[in-house]
This record gives structure tokens, C-alpha cells and sequence, in this order.
């Protein structure tokens, strides 16, 4: 009789945890920012029917990297569980925290499972407050562990440098057309520190606004809308240069003229 092949617990768990990053490292990325009206969800995906972000209930929204078909199971069984504790209690009973709490756990029993694979899914879970110091935001890892994430977070891809970036460049209070600038920026950023060109049709954007006057917060920017904030955007980041420019050039003239005199 042969000898059980043997591998150790620890060395299970990190072949385990390698191979799900490993999958939603392939997976293109996902930006979500704070704005001074809400949060804003910018995802690299040019497919209009599989959705990387989505409405999970009236002030929370749900977005992640990965395999489609595991997340969209994880996202359909996010809105049953919103569904029946607002049914069973009151709407104001879901939220994001709690959310987060079931996904942790699914994904926890998942990944510590020996008799099936991870899933290989990085999960973003948001809710909006009344007030930007109310707003919620949640990673959560292949793993099942919670990340409380503010200002800005990043999943996917190459997630660490864009994270890096973003936490250098954004700041409280920015408007809408000024996040999603930013969000593009870093999402156009590749390995290498080059940068490439992303049109409006290769964007999937959505906005939690505590704004809005309905119960539900959620709200998806598309077609003109979006390449009008984009361009308004680029416009002005036009103009700012060209107004640096020309000052810099009546400085250096007049420096000039100081000289010679």
C-alpha cells in the first residue's frame, strides 16, 4: 500500500491563495473613488451585458474582478440577502457592513475548503451616507477577509500600482467630472509606466449619488453622458496646460528683458 502524498496545511493554503490571485491578476481592473456627492465606480469592460459593477439595494452597489459566472453568483445571492432582510425588517437594515460580513463568509468557507477550488474573485462593496464621512467602502479578498478602504480603492489587474497612484493624486471634495478623470488616468496606466488611450465605450461607470431624490442611489453613466464628462474633463486639463504655458513664457520674457536692460 502506497503513502499518502503529505502537504502541509500552510503550503495548501498559499498554493491555494497563488492560484486565485494568479486568476484575478487576468482580470481587468476596477477603480472605485469617494466624490463629494458619493462614490463612483469606474471599470475597464467593454461588454454592455456582463456588468463588472451593479445595484445590490437602494444606497448599495457591488463591483469585482475575476472569473464572471463566481461573482455574478456571489452578486445574485447579495441581492436575495438584501431582498429578504428588508422584507423581514426594514430597508434600513441592509447594509454594506452586513453585506460584506456574508460575502466574508462565503468566500472564507470557499477558500478553506479542500474539496473544491477558490474562487478566484476580488469583491468591492459600497454604500453611500447622507454625508461624505457616512460612505462605506469594503474589500474583500479571495480569502474572505475585510478591507475597510477609504478615499479610493483599486482591484485587479495590476491593482497595486494603481492604488499607488491614486492614493497620491486624489483628495476630499472632488466633484464627479474631476474622480472620473482620475479613475481613467490610473486605469490607462500600464506595467510598464506607459499609457495608453480609453474611449467611452471601453468604460463601465456608475455613481451611488447621495444627490439623487429617489431611494435608490444607484445610477449608471452611459453613452453621451460619459464621453461628455470625459471630454469637458480633457478640455480643461487643455486649457490648464496652455494657460501654464503661456504664463511661463511671459515670465521667461520678461526675465529676458530685465537681463538685457
Amino acid at each position: 500500500m502506497s503513502t499518502p502524498f503529505y502537504v502541509s496545511p500552510q503550503q495548501a493554503m498559499a498554493d491555494r491563495a497563488e492560484y486565485a490571485r494568479k486568476g484575478i491578476a487576468r482580470g481587468r481592473s476596477v477603480v472605485v473613488l469617494q466624490y463629494t456627492d458619493g462614490v463612483v465606480f469606474v471599470a475597464e469592460n467593454p461588454s454592455r451585458a456582463l456588468h463588472k459593477v451593479s445595484e445590490i439595494y437602494d444606497r448599495i452597489a457591488f463591483a469585482a474582478v475575476g472569473k464572471y459566472n463566481e461573482f455574478e453568483a456571489l452578486r445574485i445571492a447579495g441581492v436575495r440577502y438584501a431582498d429578504l432582510r428588508g422584507y423581514t425588517y426594514d430597508r434600513a437594515d441592509v447594509t454594506a457592513r452586513g453585506l460584506a460580513n456574508v460575502y466574508a463568509q462565503a468566500l472564507g468557507s470557499i477558500f478553506s475548503s479542500a474539496a473544491e477550488k477558490p474562487y478566484e474573485v476580488e469583491l468591492i462593496v459600497a454604500e453611500v451616507g447622507n454625508a461624505p464621512e457616512d460612505d462605506q467602502i469594503y474589500r474583500l479578498p479571495h480569502d474572505g477577509s475585510i478591507v475597510d478602504e477609504h478615499g479610493s480603492v483599486a482591484v485587479g489587474g495590476n491593482a497595486d500600482q494603481i492604488s499607488s497612484y491614486l492614493d497620491q493624486r486624489h483628495r476630499d471634495g472632488m466633484t464627479l467630472g474631476e474622480a472620473l478623470k482620475l479613475a481613467v488616468e490610473s486605469l490607462s496606466r500600464d506595467n510598464n509606466g506607459g499609457e495608453r488611450a480609453l474611449a467611452a465605450d471601453q468604460l463601465e461607470v456608475a455613481t451611488l449619488d447621495r444627490t439623487r431624490p429617489q431611494q435608490r442611489k444607484f445610477k449608471r453613466i452611459l453613452g453621451r453622458q460619459l464621453s461628455r464628462l470625459l471630454e469637458e474633463n480633457g478640455t480643461a486639463a487643455s486649457d490648464e496646460a496652455a494657460d501654464d504655458a503661456s504664463d511661463s513664457e511671459g515670465t521667461s520674457g520678461s526675465e529676458g528683458g530685465a537681463g538685457t536692460s
